[in-house]
This record gives structure tokens, C-alpha cells and sequence, in this order.
């Protein structure tokens, strides 16, 4: 730029004291630097986001605040986020571009290449009519520019024109939400004056996710085109008393297309901004209060900018703290990457299956550590035993609500059996029928029991397997492959365990010793009088059926868990077998989706650790 140039922008500075922008350069730069290393797709970063539709004047207002011509024309002009880095220097003589995309990254050495460059970046990356969601940054260091970083986004298009997608309009607005809708976003609503603003989509868009408007600042443009008579609704709105919006309004008169066409400069036109409100009656007001004029905007801008950056470092650092976490837990779920040695395979595969037995093994002993679906596996099969004991205490005659119970079932079955034996004589047959009927009550809950631990070492095993698996299709058939078989035999021999023990069970027998210490316990407890062959039968039910729930409260879990831990033992020598049966090669051949998402996350993983360098650092020098 010449010197001559630089003198007319000079007031682009806004008259920033030293020490303020000595505090404003750092904090921008921090925000800038994230970006630079991509966190943006892990985290929310500060940023201000231009948006106005078509022919609302925003490039007109960028061109202004960055001092270059960016592309104009009709229709829709940008097509991708822009991301605008305008960087002060101190050489008045200096001029410094880069424009950068993807991996493509070019120095440029004077204006005057900005806008083709531009161009043929939104060609690379949206082709000749689309819309994209890749970034385009433009980093200009000048003294004539002010501290800040706008990201531009196409302007709201109303209808799909030549050769555009029919469904433009939502996608722009679907990108301009995509970056308005985050918290840590001002909207920068660009409108021209000189029409109804309560009609513009692009406050509407602001309104929609910023309801309050805290995060929105209105900038109006073109007053030069207001009608007669409309300039006081104008002056209105910039004061905030027609749509009020938090952060408020400002006003700018930019170079319109005459001026282009007529060769006005950028330095040129910010004089006659300023001349332009200094002689408009209405407009002059809004001048003195500070609410017109780019070098003004510019001011509110970077202040707002660091304002915004200064409250958000708090929650960011916090934020990158967890995704941080989040991210290394991610990746060390995932496992290492296979060595392409195969002898260093052999070993891996060994390793895994070791890991993968370790765990099994935890099963059988119950450690605190294994856990699925959020509860531990042996308080999940410790509450279905409990469960089961408290249906056997239920269905035992230790209260007297259940010896009354007892003492009807047993005059009914005396009077129905009773021949020509006298009061008193205890029948036998009774006995024994009324033993097996409340035995016949108990097998379909204790099949139940063993059911449910099914399932639950099924869920399980199968958690595990996936586990340490997911990644190897064909080691994860491997595995699968046995969990069903073995599950289905060891369980069978569990269920023909418990059947028998309920066949045993209704051979009615108990140590004399034994049943004679329940009995009397059970009579100490007894108070209801009744006739002495009813009462002698209904204590000895309930002392012998006591007998029987204590057996069977710990016998079918027994035998359960015995067969659950045959289970298991079954799985890791079958584990074990596979490493002689197939070739490591296939076992050991990776879900490419699983390669994918490891390089993913370790490239998140550096970005986060980058950012948080870089945060620290920052912090650190603010103390």
C-alpha cells in the first residue's frame, strides 16, 4: 500500500491506546492459533460470524474493514465460510497476505490477487454453483487494518437460480445456523437501510437462536439510498428503539458499485463515509455517538471480540480438559495398532486372548471391576438369588399368618384321606402331599433363577468379547462362535441339575436330629390352639418346609454358578484354541472402519493436546 493510503486509513486505529492493544493482539491471536490447529471440529471457539442476505452490503463492509476488494457480482458471491484474520503491524509500509484451505496454502503479494484467489478456492471446493462447509481463511497483516478475525458466510439466498441446487436457500441457512446457533458466536447481522428490517432473514436467523439478542450486533448499510421522509425510522433503529437487540446498532456507508466503477480507492471511500455523516442533518447524532463510521465499527468490533474471548476462556479450557479425557479413554478402548511383524502379530493376538481370559476369569471371581450395563455382573446374579431366597422365606410357615395357612390345608387334606384312624394319629400321606405341592410351587421360579443368570452372563461374556474384539471380524467370529454352544450345553446340565434336585426334593426327608430342633423352634413361635393332629401337622410342615428353603436358598444358586464358572472355563480354553487352529493373519486383519476411527481420535488427540499447550501458555502469562 502506498504511504499515501496508509495516512487516509490511518484511523482505522481507532485510536487504541498501546497498553489496550498490547491485551487485544494476544487474545485474538489465541483464538486464532486454535483454529489454525482444527480443534473447531472438537470444541466451540469464540468467533464474531458475518451474515445478511444477498445484496445487504456485508462484502462491501469487509472490504472496508480489511482494505481489501473481496469478490463481488450477483447472485451468490460466497460460497464458503470465510474465515477473515486482520492482523495490525506496526510498519506502515506493510502489506502481508496468505490465503489457505484444506492443505492447499499460498502466499499472496499484494490486494489485488485477493479476490481471483478467493474465487478459484470456492471453485476447488464448491465447484461452479454449490455451497460448502470447508473453511477459506484470509490472513492480511497491515497497519491499516484493525485486531480481528470475522468469519464471513454466504449471504440468504431467496430462489435456486442457473444451475444452483434447488435446495440452496436451506443450504445456506442450514451453514449459517451450523456456526449462529453456538454460544460462543456474535452474530454480526448486516441489513441495508433503506428497507423494513423487521423483513430481513438474516435477523430473523439471529432472533431464532438468540432470542435476547446478547449475541447479536445489527450493522446497517447503504443510508445513502434511504428514501425522504424515512431517515428518523432509520436513526430509530440504529438507537436501538425498533427491534432491540443487546449489543445494538451501528451504521456504515461502504463504496457501492458506482464508486467501484468510478475507481474510488477503500481509503478514499472511508472519507467520504465520515464527510457523509458529519454533513447529514438526521445522520450526524449517530456520529457523535460513536454508532457510525468503519473505523468505529472497527473499534466495537475488536472490543467486543476480546470481551467475548475473555469470558469464554474459562468454559473452553474446561471443555478441552474433558474432551481431552474423553478422547484418550476413546482411544485406549480401542487398543494399539496391529504390528505389521508377524511374529510381533503372534504376540499381539497372544496378548489379546490373554486380556480377553483375564477378564473372564474376573467373572468367575466376582471382582469389583467388571461391570455391564452400568450395574456390576455379581450384584445383577446377587439380586436374582436374593430375590429368589425372600420366595422361599415367603412361602415357609415362619409366620402365623403361614401356619394358619398351613393348619387349613392340612384339615382339608386330613378330612379328604382320613379312613378309620383316630383323632391324633398324624397321617403320612398327608404330610408328604402337602410337602410336594409347595415343593411343585418352588421349580418353576428356581428355573427362572437360572434363566435370568443366563441372560445376564450372556450380556455379559458378549460385552467382553466385543470388547477386546470388535476391531478383528473374523477373531470376533472366532469367539462368538463358542458362546452360544457352550452356553446352550452348560446351562442344559444346569437346568437337568435343578429338575433333579426338585425330584430329590419331594422324597420327603430330613435327619431326625434336624428336623426335631426346627420343630421345636417352630412350636416356641406357635400360639393358635387347635385340635392336635391339625396343630402336630401344621408344625411339622412348617419346620420340615423351613428346612427345605434353606437347602434350596443355597443349592440352585450352587448349582448355577457352578455351571456358570464351566461356562467361562469352557470360553478360555476355547480362546486359547484358536491360536493353533487359524492363522494369525486372518485373525488379526482389522475393521477398516476401526483403523479409521483410531486415526481419528489420535489426530484429535493431538489438536487437544496442541490447544491445551497453548491455553496453558496464554493463562499463564495472564497471571
Amino acid at each position: 500500500m502506498s504511504s499515501q493510503r496508509s495516512s487516509k486509513r490511518g484511523n482505522m486505529s481507532c485510536g487504541l491506546d498501546q497498553h489496550y492493544e498490547d491485551k487485544v493482539r494476544p487474545r485474538i491471536d489465541l483464538v486464532d492459533s486454535l483454529r489454525a490447529l482444527g480443534v473447531e471440529k472438537d470444541l466451540n471457539l469464540p468467533a464474531i460470524a458475518v451474515i445478511g442476505d444477498q445484496s445487504s452490503g456485508k462484502s462491501s463492509v469487509l472490504e472496508a474493514l480489511s482494505g481489501v476488494a473481496l469478490p463481488r457480482g450477483t447472485g451468490i458471491v460466497t460460497r464458503c465460510p470465510l474465515v477473515l484474520k486482520l492482523k495490525k503491524v506496526r510498519d506502515e509500509d506493510t502489506w502481508l497476505g496468505w490465503l489457505s484451505f484444506k492443505d492447499q496454502h499460498m502466499e499472496l503479494e499484494s490486494p489485488a490477487e485477493i479476490e481471483n484467489a478467493i474465487l478459484d478456492a470456492q471453485m476447488a471446493l464448491a465447484g461452479q454453483e454449490g455451497i460448502s462447509h470447508e473453511m477459506i481463511t484470509l490472513e492480511i497483516r497491515s497497519n491499516d487494518v484493525p485486531d480481528l478475525t470475522l468469519i464471513d458466510l454466504p449471504g440468504i439466498a431467496r430462489v435456486a437460480t442457473g444451475n444452483q441446487p434447488k435446495d440452496i436457500m436451506k443450504q445456506i441457512k442450514d451453514l449459517i445456523e451450523k456456526f449462529i446457533k453456538k454460544q460462543e458466536t456474535i452474530s454480526l447481522v448486516v441489513v441495508p437501510a433503506n428497507i423494513d428490517i423487521a423483513t430481513t432473514e438474516a435477523l430473523q436467523m439471529a432472533s431464532n437462536v438468540d432470542p435476547d439478542g446478547y449475541r447479536t450486533l445489527g450493522i446497517l448499510t447503504k443510508p445513502d439510498l434511504v428514501d425522504k421522509g424515512m431517515e428518523e425510522t432509520v436513526v430509530k433503529t440504529v438507537n436501538n428503539l425498533v427491534i432491540p437487540i443487546k449489543k445494538g446498532y451501528m451504521i456504515v456507508k461502504c463504496r457501492g458499485q458506482q464508486d467501484i466503477n468510478d475507481k474510488l480507492t477503500l481509503a478514499e471511500a472511508l472519507d467520504q463515509e465520515r464527510m457523509f455523516f458529519d454533513e447529514s442533518a438526521h445522520f450526524r447524532p449517530l456520529l457523535e455517538d460513536g454508532k457510525a463510521t468503519i473505523p468505529l465499527l472497527a473499534k466495537k468490533l475488536t472490543n467486543e471480540l476480546v470481551i467475548h474471548i475473555t469470558n469464554s476462556l474459562p468454559q473452553l479450557q474446561e471443555e478441552l480438559e474433558m474432551k481431552l479425557a474423553k478422547t484418550t479413554e476413546d482411544l485406549k478402548l480401542l487398543g494399539d495398532e496391529v504390528p505389521l511383524d508377524r511374529h510381533e502379530k503372534n504376540n499381539f493376538l497372544i496378548k489379546k486372548i490373554h486380556q480377553y481370559n483375564d477378564v473372564l476369569e474376573s467373572v468367575k471371581r466376582a471382582e469389583d471391576d467388571l461391570k455391564i450395563s452400568g450395574k456390576r455382573v455379581y450384584t445383577k446374579i446377587r439380586k436374582e438369588c436374593d430375590t429368589w431366597k425372600w420366595l422361599l422365606d415367603d412361602k415357609t410357615a415362619k409366620t402365623s399368618l403361614a401356619e394358619k395357612k398351613l393348619r387349613h390345608e392340612a384339615v382339608d387334606d386330613i378330612r379328604a384321606q382320613r379312613g378309620k384312624e383316630l383323632p391324633g394319629v398324624v397321617n403320612n400321606t398327608t404330610f408328604e402331599s402337602l410337602v410336594r405341592k409347595h415343593v411343585d410351587e418352588l421349580e418353576e421360579p428356581a428355573l427362572k433363577l437360572l434363566k435370568d443368570v443366563r441372560d445376564i452372563v450372556h450380556s455379559c461374556v458378549n460385552t467382553i468379547v466385543n470388547r477386546h474384539f470388535q476391531r478383528f471380524p473374523r477373531l470376533l467370529r472366532e469367539a462368538e462362535y463358542p458362546i452360544e454352544d457352550f452356553l446352550k450345553e452348560e446351562f442344559q446340565k444346569a437346568e437337568e441339575k435343578v429338575q433333579s434336585q426338585f425330584r430329590m426334593e419331594k422324597i420327603v426327608y430330613c435327619q431326625d436330629s434336624l428336623h426335631i430342633r426346627q420343630q421345636g423352634a417352630v412350636q416356641q413361635h406357635s400360639s393358635v390352639a387347635q385340635i392336635s393332629d391339625v396343630r402336630d401337622m401344621a408344625r411339622h410342615l412348617n419346620a420340615y418346609l423351613t428346612i427345605t428353603s434353606d437347602r434350596l436358598a443355597n443349592q440352585v444358586p450352587l448349582i448355577v454358578l457352578y455351571h456358570v464358572d464351566q461356562y467361562i472355563s469352557q470360553l478360555q480354553n476355547a480362546m486359547y484354541a484358536i491360536i493353533g487352529r487359524c492363522d494369525v493373519e486372518d485373525l488379526l486383519g482389522e475393521d477398516a472402519k476401526v483403523a479409521r476411527k483410531r486415526k481419528e481420535l489420535k489426530e484429535r488427540l493431538e489438536r487437544l493436546k496442541n490447544a491445551g499447550k497453548l491455553l496453558s501458555k496464554f493463562l499463564r502469562s495472564e497471571v
